[in-house]
């Protein structure tokens, strides 16, 4: 998206200077630029993941194993956004947090272009160490350039900003997806790595434009305490090196002994971090209310992603083995489905920020409970979209594009019902104690459901085929029975949420 800087009021309560990034502050455009080539290198990799793994010249995986890795993966990318928010709260803020996680992408990009599978499940750490280090920082920062909750542009510039990672995921597939399935899928990770670099230089050259407030440790650590975290995450890292060791010497060692416990890890510890912040006795009431109404979020969110997900998985998978992947005769890889969803959240998201400030001034705009709901009967019904192709493959048919090309749009609907407006009330309903690390709670709502995700699908486990028609049908009524469950308790959420709108 091209910069539009113009002069502005200085009523606007803009941070640092006058100028702005379409009516916002003019931080936003660096934002918007620094997540953009992020979301390039994450979704190009994100988009030859599943066809790597299952490719006989890639790892050869089944789909169930291929369908497990990839929610492993988005589950921990997740997941880490927690550590990220308190590394940003405790140590460095959120400004130079955002700078470690772009060398730590970088480099995770770098060890998957090695053409070596040994090292391949190195490099998927590093980038969801680093992508954790960066998600929730970068959308609080948004959030500092906004005059508190109530600033009118707010909801408008998360939109905004959700337009920039929408613009590095569109490219990503049709530029990283190609290079990767037509010549070499490591060369194809390398161009992630290249991505990330410039996301990184824009971040280091734009971020004289932030909020002095991205700057601020807001509960900095002492040294003794340091000191005694860092004797204790040692400690802690030392017990699975010494179990995984043992385990690797004495010749009993699996894949799923490293993959069951981290997804039990994604599953569990949201439920126990949402449980620490709500017993915690330094909030006062007004914020235990709001915490309260945030637990019905994040599970409308948590049943949302375990579905959405799957349009990178068990959707990809699916396409690559079962649909006639043309047009007009016109054969195009299999990575380039993912563009479809980045492209129509462009389309659509000025369409819904408008939307929102419309019926806003008409005072019908919907609580965001009701956006909530719509999206979970959203998502539902892009599952019972899937079963229409489903049925083709059965027949033993090529199931054509247009099938998938749909049940992406319907999501696209969803997600845009649900995700900018997810951020927002994050955002606003925060307790100031825990700044950072909320938003790094409401990302564990995806690590939640794709958890959810990999237990289901694992053979060790669940053993469930997802690709096949009636639990995709199951998982269709699950989302629809939600939404309807959280339109009929609206006004019980609204009172919780106090003065939040």
């Amino acid at each position: 998206m091209a910069s539009s800087l113009t002069k502005d009021s200085a009523d606007r309560g803009t941070p640092g200077d006058e100028r702005t990034f379409f009516g916002h502050p003019r931080g936003l455009a660096t934002l918007f630029m620094t997540e953009m080539w992020e979301r390039f290198s994450y979704y190009g990799m994100k988009a030859l993941l599943p066809l790597y793994l299952v490719a006989p010249n890639g790892l050869d995986l089944g789909a169930a194993a291929t369908i497990t890795i990839t929610a492993v993966y988005g589950s921990m990318v997740y997941l880490l956004t927690l550590p990220g928010g308190w590394i940003a709260d405790r140590f460095l803020g959120p400004r130079r947090t955002v700078a470690v996680a772009g060398v730590v992408i970088m480099l995770g990009h770098l060890t998957l272009a090695l053409p070596s599978a040994g090292v391949f499940y190195l490099g998927l750490a590093l980038v969801a160490i680093g992508s954790g280090l960066l998600k929730a920082n970068i959308s609080t920062m948004v959030g500092h350039l906004y005059d508190g909750p109530n600033d009118p542009r707010r909801d408008g510039g998360f939109t905004v900003f959700y337009i920039g990672i929408n613009a590095g995921a569109f490219a990503a597939p049709l530029a990283i997806g190609t290079v990767g399935e037509k010549v070499s899928w490591h060369l194809g990770f390398g161009m992630a790595a290249v991505g990330m670099a410039l996301g990184l230089a824009q971040f280091l050259l734009g971020s004289r434009h932030l909020s002095a407030r991205s700057d601020i440790v807001p509960t900095p650590m002492p040294a003794a305490e340091k000191s005694a975290v860092l004797r204790k995450a040692l400690l802690w890292l030392a017990v699975p090196v010494v179990f995984y060791g043992v385990l690797a010497l004495s010749g009993h060692y699996t894949v799923n002994w490293a993959v069951i416990p981290v997804t039990l890890i994604g599953l569990i510890v949201p439920i126990w971090v949402i449980a620490r912040i709500k017993r915690d006795r330094d909030l006062d009431t007004t914020e235990q209310s709001k915490m309260s109404a945030f637990v019905w979020f994040f599970v409308a969110a948590a049943i949302f992603w375990m579905i959405y997900d799957q349009g990178a998985s068990t959707l990809a998978v699916f396409a690559s083995e079962s649909a006639d992947n043309s047009v007009l005769g016109w054969e195009f890889p299999v990575s380039w489905y993912q563009s479809l969803n980045p492209l129509m959240i462009m389309a659509a998201a000025p369409v819904f920020a408008w939307l929102w400030v419309w019926l806003n001034r008409r005072g019908k705009e919907p609580s965001t409970i009701v956006k909530f709901s719509a999206a979970l009967l959203l998502i539902g019904a892009s599952f019972f979209l899937f079963l229409a192709p489903l049925a083709v493959a059965g027949d033993g048919e090529k199931a054509a594009a247009l099938w998938i090309a749909g049940i992406y749009f319907v999501q696209t609907l969803g997600e845009l019902t649900l995700s900018p407006v997810g951020l927002s009330v994050t955002t606003k309903m925060a307790p100031v104690k825990y700044a950072s690390q909320m938003m790094g709670v409401w990302f564990l709502a995806v690590s939640a459901g794709d958890s959810v995700t990999a237990l289901l699908s694992n053979e060790a486990v669940g053993g469930v085929n997802l690709d096949r028609a009636g639990f995709v049908a199951v998982e269709a009524t699950l989302a629809a029975l939600a939404g309807v469950a959280l339109y009929m308790y609206r006004n019980k959420v609204k009172r919780l949420m106090g003065d939040v709108r």
